[in-house]
């Protein structure tokens, strides 16, 4: 049985492991704007965001909370089993300002795969998938900040490094960089359009001014 894709959401097709019995379970990629995605998959992803990162009250998500900025275009991408939620991003975007350019810049945001389906891929594949949609939605080009660990990983899902670059996120009047005391991350980024393209070489080893706000400090 072909892999299912939701025309309707925004999706592509995921290629899915065989039941026992030989059947291809109907997995699919999905993408919804955070605010509109669907109340049972919107509860499962604050789930697998609190299995990740516990909140400090220990209180848990509130229901149909959302986790972004809506200033930011917030985008989730879903991998869903059926019902079942395998593993969630957002995807952020605004205009940046670098080397005397405009572009349109993405990242990705809360990447998370459901503990018990870890270690098949599935991250991987959705990380890949949220490249192909910046690119799909006209962006210039995508970048976000990560742990040096997840570098390959990553980079397994066809994006970059940027050596040397760094992301100044918070505000300008409260820069939050992905250099500060304490952080060891790395910049990954993926150039889509020809504008972006022609800006490539300008951001190894340069800061970039994100200034996404005070509620995505950072992505």
């Amino acid at each position: 049985m072909a892999a299912a894709t939701d025309r309707r959401a925004g999706g592509y097709p995921a290629t899915g492991p065989a039941h026992p019995g030989g059947q291809t379970l109907r997995m699919r990629i999905v993408s919804f704007p955070e605010e509109a995605t669907p109340r049972q998959l919107r509860a499962q992803v604050l789930d697998l965001q609190e299995e990740a990162w516990p909140s400090d009250d220990g209180e848990g998500p509130v229901a149909g909370a959302l986790t972004h900025d809506p200033a930011l275009r917030p985008c989730s991408v879903l991998l869903v089993d059926g019902s079942v939620v395998l593993a969630a991003l957002d995807i952020l975007a605004k205009e940046i300002v670098h080397a005397d350019r405009r572009l349109l810049a993405g990242g990705l945001s809360t990447v998370v795969t459901r503990r018990s389906a870890r270690g098949r891929g599935h991250g991987r594949q959705l990380v890949a998938s949220a490249r192909r949609l910046m690119a799909d939605q006209g962006l210039d080009l995508g970048l976000f900040s990560c742990d040096r660990p997840l570098q390959a990983f990553y980079e397994s899902a066809g994006w970059q490094l940027l050596p040397g670059a760094v992301l100044v996120g918070g505000t300008a009047r409260a820069p939050f960089p992905s250099d500060r005391p304490g952080f060891d991350k790395v910049t990954m980024a993926d150039f889509f359009s020809p504008a972006g393209r022609q800006a490539r070489a300008s951001f190894p080893h340069s800061r970039v001014e994100l200034h996404p706000g005070e509620i995505d400090k950072l992505w």
